[in-house]
């Protein structure tokens, strides 16, 4: 099927262009969601001579999707989500999940404009599109842990704290506690010399 584009369609083409779509694309989705018309002579007309009218309020809207995007640039957005050990969600992110949290970090946008292929289901940092009008996107970072600790470690780090890295921070506190009056040097010394007992005492 031949359509008229009304704005501009990603992997498609620009306002105005008419294009050639799968007849199940532009009844289902182009048509519906008035983003293109039946390229029939009549319409080509009446767009024609519309058009001036449509690419001023298009403009319109681009600025304002402009302005919102400086807003969200640089945005980067916590949720807490129980996860297994492996990093595994219990549940997903979804766009709308996505969508509230922006919302909640103080700029408003709706589900239909979080680019979203599949639920997000791991812990970590994911770098999320969030398209504000055809023409303008911007990118946004969503940080998906277990806790708020956790998240802020994910964000020096940059990548998500899994099993290990748990293991390894819980062992670092128990020697902090052991020898938390003692410089690294004397707690190592402290070590050795009573390593160095016990040897005595077995050959004695």
């Amino acid at each position: 099927m031949e359509v008229i584009l009304l704005e501009r369609v990603e992997r498609l083409g620009q306002m105005g262009e008419v294009v050639t779509v799968k007849d199940g694309f532009a009844r289902n989705f182009l048509l519906p969601q008035k983003k293109a018309l039946r390229a029939t002579e009549s319409n080509k007309a009446a767009f024609e001579a519309d058009r001036a009218r449509l690419e001023a309020e298009n403009l319109e809207r681009r600025k304002d999707a402009e302005a919102v995007a400086a807003k969200m640039e640089g945005l980067k957005v916590i949720m807490i989500r129980a996860a297994g050990e492996s990093g595994q969600l219990y549940g997903s992110v979804t766009s709308r999940d996505i969508s509230d949290a922006v919302t909640e970090a103080g700029v408003a946008v709706n589900r239909n404009q979080v680019v979203l292929d599949r639920a997000i289901k791991t812990l970590g940092l994911h770098d999320v599109v969030v398209r504000l009008h055809p023409e303008v996107a911007e990118t946004v970072v969503v940080n998906i842990a277990r806790s708020a600790d956790e998240a802020e470690t994910q964000f020096n780090t940059g990548s998500a704290v899994t099993a290990a890295d748990v293991e390894d921070v819980v062992e670092e506190e128990v020697v902090e506690e052991l020898f938390e009056d003692e410089a690294p040097e004397e707690a190592v010394e402290e070590v050795a010399a009573a390593a160095e007992e016990a040897e005595e005492e077995v050959e004695a």
